[in-house]
């Protein structure tokens, strides 16, 4: 059977990282991980991953999305995922502190920006765009003006 499973690249880091993401994630399943290699499993996504050295860096070119519901779930993941030297950035986007870039969006945002109202969808998106972690009442505010 054909799959398409992320491949990622640490700088000498793995073990490391793969225990942060299984804390992170309350759906992780570690299938191996050693100083060279890892597979394992986050909210039913499989990634494998190398311990590759510092020759290539992960950037906002790929990132994660991770789809939630409510502003505790928002604040879990934020909160966890920007801890220890991470970068936040804004409209919900953000690095972690392995560099890997993660998107925490509820999906009343989905909901505010695909409305066929397109003032509605507008002021949700303005919104939006001041935004480090994204607030929900501030863009149901913003969505219903």
């Amino acid at each position: 059977m054909t799959s398409i499973t992320p491949f990622l690249w640490f700088d000498n880091n793995l073990p490391e990282a793969v225990t942060f993401y299984k804390s992170v994630f309350p759906n992780a399943k570690v299938e191996i991980v050693n100083d060279f290699m890892a597979r394992f499993e986050l909210e039913g996504q499989k990634f494998n991953a190398l311990n590759g050295g510092p020759q290539h860096k992960f950037n906002e070119a790929i990132s994660f999305f991770v789809s939630v519901e409510n502003q505790e779930e928002v604040d879990y993941f934020w909160d966890r995922l920007t801890a220890d030297g991470s970068e936040e950035s804004r409209c919900g986007w953000l690095k972690d502190k392995f560099g890997l870039s993660w998107q925490v969006v509820p999906t009343a945002l989905g909901r505010y920006l695909g409305d066929t109202d397109r003032k509605k969808a507008d002021r949700a998106m303005q919104a939006m765009m001041k935004m480090r972690k994204i607030i929900i009442a501030d863009l149901d505010r913003a969505f219903v003006g």
